[in-house]
């Protein structure tokens, strides 16, 4: 992880992301691509939304253990070159630990690949392939390792019993 003292972000044409193209969260495009999905799928209680502004989403919201729920997430598309050997994400965040996810196949049931993070002011976070555990409904699992050039879709979650209101803006996500 690394302080960030400016943010050079690369444009992005409107519509899906070209193949290995970085996701600016400052343009509002971007911001149309995203969606939410909280543990109301389950039965929980946690509620979220996000915002476009000039620098990034916002992704805030409330995480509820009510009705054994606990998390919530910001999804989207997301592919990276062929080369990638990791992703670099620039949040600036408010302290709280966070799960990166990522999907290779967006077929019910498939896995999912996270791997924690904190969010502790402007930061830029490094991923490789082989920091990513695969998971289903958040728990570990034995599959194919991840493959950064097969990503498909990205989210952020909070989750791990971290009850009360949450705010993280995703400034950038990159192949690197």
């Amino acid at each position: 992880m690394t302080a960030l003292a400016g943010i050079v972000a690369s444009p992005l044409s409107a519509g899906e992301p070209e193949k290995g193209q970085a996701l600016d969260f400052g343009d509002p495009e971007v911001a149309r691509l995203l969606w939410i999905v909280n543990d109301g799928v389950m039965g929980g209680a946690s509620q979220s939304r996000f915002r476009h502004e000039a620098q990034g989403v916002v992704f805030e919201g409330l995480v509820s253990l009510r009705n054994n729920g606990g998390f919530a997430s910001l999804r989207g598309p997301l592919s990276c070159v062929a080369d990638a050997s990791a992703l670099e994400l620039t949040v600036h965040g408010d302290g709280k630990r966070y799960k990166l996810l990522l999907r290779m196949d967006t077929t019910p049931g498939a896995p999912s690949y996270q791997c924690d993070f904190n969010a502790t002011g402007l930061q830029v976070h490094r991923f490789t392939a082989s920091d990513f555990q695969a998971t289903f409904r958040g728990r570990a699992l034995a599959a194919a390792s991840l493959a950064l050039d097969r990503v498909t879709e990205f989210g952020v979650l909070i989750s791990d019993k971290q009850e009360g209101a949450f705010v993280l803006q995703l400034l950038r996500i990159a192949s690197a």
